[in-house]
């Protein structure tokens, strides 16, 4: 059988609790190489699943390793430099979100991507859930007509994480694999983190947007609050798309602990609308001919989970298929958003996408 032969560019929380205990759990993969910071959590990480080397240095990784993919898992600021250096020595890409926190690195992240015919993938895991996927089909479709409004909604239990009063109990995962807590400088320094809700979070809400719809932002308009942290806990950005249409994307951090995930978006078009909710699990299509559609999955189905995405891309590495549900370009289109969102709330104005 023949495996994809992975290696990783950070092996923090994410990365141990969710992508590897995945991976170590499929035949078609070799845990090749691993690089973190730190040789005592490095060794720890390379005993637990088993990979073959263990570097700090990623350049080394990435110059003497034989690899087919890449994991990139490293803080938000530095994930253009690693898949950058991936993409370049010609291996797929799996980036975690945010892509990036610039709009031009996302961009070239894209091209370079392309140039090299290689995938990126950025795991984002609603895009997996059946019922996301069917109202892809229905907008793929065109049973709303062309998009004219859009509200995006995301809130999330996280004030903790984007405070740096991380707990254990935050981390989670995936088969008892956590070796690592949140480091709180990923989530709540800002100089590591480039921001807080909106990298830590709308980046997945406005994914799917983009995703869903096609759209691309051309000017943003934010504010943003930060009660109690220094980074973003609430965002209220009004945007202008390239087709003319309009929206909201607005995000809270600070569900109480306990409660799930909110993503809610409302698409409006020239012949009807469609809803969408993974909190309350429900797909309505509502059109003006009333040939409406109505879908409640069954309780739980919206929940967050994210064994598609590592799944998809190694199906896509190994030539099993050729459909990327969380593509570069949708992450990108996220990042030129969020990238405008935040010079937004420096100038005061409306901001265009660079």
């Amino acid at each position: 059988m023949k495996k994809a032969r992975v290696g990783f560019i950070g092996a923090g929380w994410w990365a141990t609790a969710n992508h590897m205990p995945l991976l170590a759990a499929r035949e078609d993969v070799e845990l090749t190489a691993v690089c973190r910071l730190g040789r005592e959590e490095l060794e720890r990480v390379r005993e637990r699943f088993g990979f073959r080397t263990a570097y700090e240095d990623y350049q080394a990784m990435l110059r003497e390793v034989e690899l087919d993919c890449v994991f990139v898992v490293s803080p938000h600021t530095l994930h253009f430099e690693h898949a950058q250096a991936a993409l370049e020595r010609g291996l797929h890409v799996l980036c975690e979100k945010p892509m990036c926190v610039r709009a031009e690195e996302a961009r070239e992240l894209v091209r370079l991507a392309e140039e090299k015919g290689r995938h990126l993938l950025v795991p984002y895991g609603w895009h997996y859930k059946p019922f996301i996927q069917e109202a892809k089909r229905l907008l793929d479709a065109g049973r709303i007509g062309a998009v004219e409004y859009v509200l995006c909604h995301m809130a999330s239990p996280i004030r903790r994480l984007l405070t740096g009063a991380q707990t254990e109990e935050l981390a989670g995962g995936q088969a008892g694999a956590l070796l690592f807590a949140p480091d709180p400088r990923t989530w709540a320094d800002p100089q590591v983190a480039g921001g807080g809700y909106g990298h830590a979070q709308i980046s997945h809400s406005s994914g799917m947007l983009f995703w869903l719809t096609g759209l691309r932002a051309a000017q943003v308009y934010a504010q943003m609050a930060a009660p109690g942290a220094r980074v973003d806990l609430y965002d209220a950005l009004s945007v202008r798309f390239e087709s003319g249409a309009i929206g909201t994307v607005s995000g809270a951090g600070t569900v109480p602990e306990g409660n799930g995930f909110q993503v809610d978006l409302r698409l409006f078009g020239s012949e009807g609308m469609l809803l969408l909710d993974v909190e309350r699990e429900r797909l309505e299509l509502r059109r003006r001919d009333r040939d409406d559609l109505a879908l409640f999955p069954e309780r739980g189905a919206g929940d967050y989970s994210c064994e598609g995405p590592p799944a998809n891309f190694i199906d896509l590495v190994l030539g099993r298929t050729e459909t990327n549900h969380a593509p570069g370009w949708a992450a990108a289109r996220s990042v030129e958003l969020l990238d405008a969102a935040y010079r937004s709330v420096i100038s005061g104005c409306p901001e265009l996408v660079r």
